[in-house]
């Protein structure tokens, strides 16, 4: 018999807010976190805006070594994983640690770490490379420091599907406890990538936009859209049984009830034209949760303002939901973040669990000028009041990976 599955706690990292609650507040009043680049000289690129996370005291929850033997990323994820345990009120004394679990996706892990290696090794030479940099820069440290942290000993484990690993990691927690293996899962994805490498690489791909005005940076479905905006930050969620949260008295903020994960098996970076690969994803994850098109309200939208994402996400969701796809709601929250990447699905889910609770669908912000090839309802620079049941997440990566999220309004049973 299949167990129902329940999110318990949340936790945020993001360019619009380090908790939950302020993220939520930036969502709910139209506030942008992209601005200019600070963690590193731009002098000689093309690209000046970022989405970076502003204001976070990590010695709060750091002492100054682990500061500097955990790669950003890693400290994002052990961060966000300690808010959600908080949030969720869960006694890590009282469950059961081989029933616990940690998956967290990333798409690039500790570039950061990288970078600062290869200076050491060329500047330095060999012998001064640091031996914490190998596991700085492994992406499944996040999930495994956050396995130490909080003495999780059932499945830990991480994803990397680039842009889709937040979702994916979330998806694959779901059924982890589902199908009857874990009682608590925390799951999500973190992500520090706004580094001149990575940077460097982005916009060598032509991928990143290039302007300076942070207002038409990230402007997904607009017309004049142009490349995405390089975001940085982590979110999880802490996954619980149904029965196991009731027994302990949790507040529930809302259930998970159907995922979906294809890949378009076609080409390293391009989806393919039609949608079919991100539309049978979201056609999995409707037959996973047992519903009808007709029963999604909302959808966050992968939307990462690139000329082929938005038309082809558009695509995707007229081949899932046929005449329901202008029925429904569909807005990209990247025109506040810019593009979190491995962390973005995680971030998203999260969004899509405040606007359940909340009754309230976010904007696409910034958005001025129309595509005909993008004419779903995107929420238009105005946030709206609605009281929404079922809301579907989407993330799509590089090499084709396409996931999606379905979650359900907790109400009391």
């Amino acid at each position: 018999m299949k167990k129902r599955v329940v999110i318990t706690g949340m936790g945020v990292v993001s360019p619009i807010g380090n908790t939950v609650d302020e993220m939520w507040n930036s969502i709910t009043h139209q506030i942008c976190g992209i601005d200019e680049i600070t963690h590193f000289d731009t002098t000689d690129y093309k690209v000046k805006l970022a989405g970076e996370v502003k204001n976070l005291d990590s010695e709060y929850y750091f002492s100054k070594r682990e500061l500097k033997f955990n790669d950003r990323f890693t400290q994002f994820a052990r961060i966000v994983s300690k808010q959600a345990i908080e949030n969720a009120n869960l006694d890590l004394e009282t469950i059961n640690k081989d029933r616990f679990g940690v998956i967290i996706g990333s798409g690039i892990g500790g570039v950061e770490s990288i970078e600062k290696a290869e200076q050491t090794l060329f500047n330095r030479g060999p012998s001064k490379v640091s031996p914490y940099f190998i596991p700085m820069t492994l992406i499944n440290l996040a999930a495994g420091s956050v396995a130490i942290d909080l003495g999780a000993k059932g499945h830990v484990s991480s994803v990397v599907t680039a842009c889709a690993a937040g979702t994916n990691a979330i998806g694959e927690a779901f059924h982890k406890i589902r199908d009857g293996y874990e009682d608590v899962m925390i799951a999500g994805g973190s992500e520090a990538s706004i580094t001149p490498l990575a940077v460097a690489g982005f916009a060598s791909m032509k991928a990143l936009h290039t302007g300076v005005d942070k207002n038409r940076a990230s402007i997904p479905f607009d017309q004049e859209r142009s490349g995405f905006v390089m975001g940085e930050g982590a979110a999880v969620l802490v996954l619980e049984d149904l029965q196991h949260a009731l027994n302990r008295g949790a507040k529930i903020y809302g259930e998970i009830v159907g995922y979906g994960a294809t890949c378009d098996a076609y080409h390293m970076t391009a989806p393919l034209s039609d949608g079919s690969g991100g539309g049978k994803a979201m056609k999995n994850a409707l037959a996973d949760a047992s519903l009808k098109p007709s029963e999604i309200d909302y959808i966050n939208a992968h939307g990462t303002s690139t000329p082929l994402n938005d038309k082809t996400e558009t695509a995707a969701v007229k081949y899932a939901f046929g005449d329901h796809a202008y029925a429904l709601a569909m807005s990209s929250t990247k025109s506040y973040t810019g593009h979190l990447l491995g962390a973005s699905g995680a971030l998203e889910s999260v969004i899509c669990l405040k606007a359940l609770e909340d009754g309230y669908i976010p904007a696409t912000i910034h958005y001025q000028n129309k595509d005909e090839e993008c004419d779903l309802d995107i929420v238009a620079n105005v946030g709206r009041n609605q009281d929404i049941h079922y809301a579907m997440n989407n993330s799509l990566g590089f090499g084709g990976h396409n996931a999606s999220l379905i979650f359900k309004k907790w109400e009391e049973e």
